[in-house]
């Protein structure tokens, strides 16, 4: 190990340590020591057990369920290492909550997602690292530098080596188009647009089709898989339009309830996704499949060590 990279620390909160793990393994590294947990009357206890003093800290924690749990960790240790005189703290969140919340839909509504940017900030954050944020835009919320890594290329790689036949690449909606091109695009396929409604929150309700899926294979991708209701109307809106088999990746597992039971009884041949969000034992079924995420987390966070680019990763 090099002199220098004895100054990079990666630290991790209870979100997914395993994922922590796997990216200080891939540097050549151990997590650092820390406690991590609540006092009796439930406050979030943080304890850096090692010194940090000079060291550019890089902190893994998505804000995933229990999310405001996972939040005050992440600020918590934020304000710990801040105050033990670490050189930089990068906050690592591979998963970035309350981005759906980006903007106002109707009168006296919060935007969450630049409260969550104005609090990272506030604490001491100096570089954040993500993975597909649901709005890009969010990434002019904050006034430090953000990372915004894209998942496409993870789940372009898998659906590749599966070789399937007479592939199109499909949007679950008008705002996933981008996506589904950059997709498309590394796999030489063409793409469909689901057109849907929203009734109310939670509830899509699908209206049309724009393409021809009769025949092939279809690829769904999205940023985020909730309660996978959009993901299997979708899916049976493509076999009605004649598609011979659907697949379907997204980034961030979210699968709050009932999503596990709705993709086993599904047409849905496989879900992929990757660890940005860790995917407990209970909800683990043959249709998922997992990518994990930490070699490219682990690459960026050596680049942003090393001050060299991160977009040059990413050119096809």
């Amino acid at each position: 190990m090099s002199e220098d990279i004895k100054r990079l620390r990666i630290f991790s909160g209870n979100a997914n340590p395993g994922l922590a793990k796997e990216i200080a393994s891939h540097l050549g590294l151990t997590v650092g020591n820390a406690f991590v947990g609540h006092f009796n009357n439930g406050e979030t206890q943080v304890i850096i057990d090692e010194s940090v003093r000079g060291k550019d800290v890089f902190i893994v924690q998505p804000t995933c369920n229990p999310v405001n749990d996972s939040m005050m960790e992440l600020l918590i240790m934020v304000d710990a290492a801040k105050r033990a005189s670490a050189r930089t703290i990068t906050a690592v969140i591979p998963y970035y909550a309350y981005a759906r919340q980006d903007r106002k839909t109707r009168g006296r509504e919060p935007i969450s997602a630049k409260l969550i940017a104005d609090l990272l900030a506030t604490a001491g954050v100096s570089r954040v690292i993500t993975v597909d944020l649901h709005a890009g835009q969010i990434q002019g919320f904050f006034d430090i530098p953000v990372d915004h890594l894209p998942g496409v290329p993870l789940l372009a790689d898998y659906v590749r080596s599966k070789h399937l036949d007479d592939l199109i690449v499909v949007s679950p909606d008008l705002g996933g188009v981008t996506r589904a091109r950059q997709l498309a695009d590394r796999l030489h396929a063409p793409i469909a647009i689901i057109e849907k409604r929203r009734p109310m929150p939670g509830v899509a309700e699908v209206m049309n089709l724009i393409g021809n899926v009769s025949g092939r294979t279809a690829v769904m991708i999205d940023d985020i898989v909730d309660t996978a209701g959009s993901l299997t109307e979708g899916a049976n809106a493509l076999m009605k339009y004649g598609a011979k088999e659907v697949y379907a990746c997204c980034t961030h597992g979210v699968l709050s309830d009932p999503a596990i039971s709705r993709i086993q009884a599904s047409v849905i041949k496989e879900l992929v996704i990757t660890n940005t969000i860790p995917l407990p034992p209970e909800k683990t079924i043959d249709k998922i499949k997992v990518l994990s995420m930490a070699p490219l987390l682990g690459e960026v966070i050596l680049r942003i060590f090393s001050e060299m680019p991160v977009s040059k990763m990413f050119d096809e």
